[in-house]
C-alpha cells in the first residue's frame, strides 16, 4: 500500500470517484465540462445561447468561434454571479477539451469549477544543491489569500491566462511572485505533469499543473514582487519531506507537486508505482 502520510494529500485532490449528479457540457462535439443541476437549470433562461438535449447542456451550435462562445459566456456570468453560482475574478483562461488540444473558447477564471472546465497552471520548485543534501525555496503565501492563507507554496506558481504557454506563464509569475529575471526563469526544466479532480464549494476543479525545476543559484534570494506571497524561505528537503508527511501546513495542491519532486529525487520510496500513479488522475 502507499505510504498514508502522503496518500492522503492525493486522495483529498481527488475526492470524487465520478461526476455523479451533474450534467455535461459541451461545445460543439467536444465535452468540456460539467454542470450542476441547479446552474442548467440557470442556463435555460437564455435559450439562444444554450441548448439542452439528452446528452446535456451546449453552446449554441451557431457559436463556433472561441471568440464568439467566450463573448457569450462571458455575458451570462453577471447574472450567474448575482444569483450566487459563481464568482467573477476578471481573468481569462483558455477553454480546451484536453491540455493540449486547440481552443475553443475562453472563460473567467472564476468561473471555471461551476462549469467543470480544466484549469491548467504551472509550478516551479525552486532548488539549492548543497553538500549537506537538496534545498527547496518555499513561498509562504500572504494571510489574506482567499485561498490557503498562510500556507506554504512553491517559488512560483500560477494559473495559465488565455493566450500564454506554460512556457510564458512561467516566466511572467517567476518575474511577478518572486521578482526572478526572465533569462533565469527560462532555464526552468519541464519535469511533467500533476493531475486531479476536486469537488468543493465552487463545483468541480479539473486541474492540470505543469511541474518545473529550476536551479537557484547561490546568492540569488526570490523577492515578493506582489500580494501572493509575504516571504520566501530556504529549507532542506528533510524539512519539506517531512512538512508534507507530518502537517497541513502546505497548499493543498502543492502537497501533489512535492510528492512528485521526492519521488523523482528518491526521497520516497514508492516500489509498486501507486503514488506515481495517484498524481495523474485528472483531464488528458
Amino acid at each position: 500500500m502507499p505510504d498514508p502520510a502522503f496518500q492522503r494529500h492525493i486522495d483529498a485532490c481527488n475526492n470524487v470517484g465520478s461526476p455523479a449528479g451533474l450534467i455535461p457540457f459541451r461545445m460543439g462535439a467536444a465535452q468540456v465540462g460539467w454542470v450542476s443541476a441547479d446552474l442548467a437549470q440557470a442556463l435555460t433562461f437564455r435559450p439562444r445561447d444554450f441548448h439542452f438535449d439528452r446528452d446535456g447542456v451546449a453552446l449554441a451550435a451557431r457559436l463556433r468561434s472561441p471568440g464568439q462562445r467566450g463573448q457569450a459566456l462571458a455575458e451570462v456570468l453577471p447574472a450567474l454571479a448575482a444569483g450566487g453560482y459563481l464568482r467573477i475574478r476578471r481573468e481569462t483562461f483558455d477553454v480546451r477539451q484536453t491540455s493540449t488540444g486547440p481552443v475553443l473558447a475562453t472563460l473567467d477564471r472564476g468561473a471555471l469549477p461551476a462549469f467543470g472546465v480544466m484549469s491548467q497552471g504551472v509550478h516551479v520548485n525552486g532548488l539549492v544543491r548543497r553538500a549537506d543534501g537538496l534545498h527547496v525555496w518555499v513561498g509562504i503565501r500572504a494571510k489574506d489569500k482567499a485561498v490557503a492563507p498562510g500556507q506554504l507554496d512553491n517559488i512560483v506558481a500560477g494559473g495559465i491566462p488565455a493566450g500564454l504557454s506554460p512556457d510564458e506563464c512561467l516566466v511572467k509569475e517567476a518575474s511577478e511572485e518572486a521578482s526572478l529575471p526572465p533569462g533565469l526563469a527560462a532555464a526552468a526544466r519541464p519535469t511533467g505533469r500533476v493531475s486531479y479532480v476536486m469537488a468543493n464549494a465552487e463545483g468541480l476543479r479539473r486541474d492540470v499543473l505543469h511541474c518545473f525545476d529550476l536551479d537557484i543559484p547561490e546568492g540569488v534570494t526570490p523577492v515578493p514582487g506582489d500580494d501572493e506571497v509575504e516571504r520566501f524561505e530556504l529549507w532542506p528537503a528533510a524539512r519539506l519531506l517531512a512538512a508534507v508527511a507530518e502537517s497541513d501546513s502546505i497548499k493543498f495542491n502543492v502537497n501533489l507537486v512535492l510528492i512528485d519532486l521526492f519521488l523523482r529525487e528518491g526521497l520516497i520510496a514508492d516500489p509498486y508505482g501507486r503514488l506515481r500513479a495517484g498524481l495523474d488522475q485528472g483531464p488528458d
